[in-house]
């Protein structure tokens, strides 16, 4: 299996998404109403899905999983913050104080980071990293790099994945400041798909060794799968292409 989608719940899908899609130079694949997808492509590297589905509620403060772009040296940041505030995004206080990063928030209020330049960035692309909330670091890094393929590599963070061709963006695990509400989901999560000839049952018995978990949030029938992993964050399991029962994020 493989890391495919980063999901981000709107309430207006088309609107998010265009936005993230002129910052980061995408490239459209469902314009829907409802869904609206876009595809990163990082050369000699990975592509991934940045998938916009529609939600009513709006976005909470504290994500347990959120973008950063990739700034680069003050000048080039500067532009590129310039670039995010022309497009919709808006100045965010989230208490940072005086830090090289410039956080801002995107048109439905979602913190995101435009970041400085970093040795560990100058392969990641215009989108630098992913952090996420862990419990355990060391227990999520193998449980994310395990599933996905990607692998350890070296950041600011305690842990941090990416991709096996050395290129994109980093999967960064950072310690949680809180646990994660057992009642609350992520506005950002991650999607796994299977592979031609992956065993689906093998899959989900791996993500259980790992301390995953699959639950039910009672939205009826869907053709991929709802997982946790061990801190508690979202994760879909979508069927391998092959088997396909419907295109998109979870």
């Amino acid at each position: 299996m493989y890391l495919e989608n980063v999901v981000v719940d709107a309430q207006d899908p088309q609107r998010l998404g265009r936005f993230w899609e002129a910052l980061l130079g995408t490239t459209t694949l469902t314009d829907d109403p409802g869904n609206y997808e876009t595809r990163l492509v990082v050369p000699d590297g990975p592509s991934l899905d940045l998938c916009f589905e529609r939600v009513s509620e709006p976005a909470q403060p504290n994500p347990r999983l959120h973008l950063e772009v990739y700034g680069g040296a003050a000048d080039d940041q500067a532009r590129v913050v310039e670039r995010a505030l022309a497009l919709g995004a808006s100045h965010l206080d989230i208490g940072q104080r005086d830090v090289p990063w410039v956080v801002l928030a995107d048109p439905e209020g979602n913190p995101f980071c435009v970041m400085e330049d970093r040795a560990e960035y100058a392969v990641s692309g215009p989108l630098s990293s992913l952090p996420l909330d862990s419990g355990d670091v060391d227990r999520d890094v193998r449980f994310w790099s395990e599933l996905s393929g990607w692998v350890p590599t070296d950041s600011a963070m305690p842990g941090a994945l990416r991709h096996p061709s050395g290129r994109g963006p980093l999967l960064e695990l950072c310690p949680e400041p809180r646990p994660k509400p057992t009642d609350a989901k992520n506005r950002v999560h991650l999607d796994l798909r299977l592979e031609a000839g992956d065993d689906e049952d093998e899959a989900v018995a791996r993500i259980n060794d790992l301390g995953g978990y699959e639950y039910d949030p009672g939205w009826g029938v869907l053709p991929w799968r709802l997982f946790k992993d061990p801190s508690g964050n979202e994760v879909c399991l979508l069927p391998a292409p092959s088997s396909e029962a419907a295109s998109g994020g979870a």
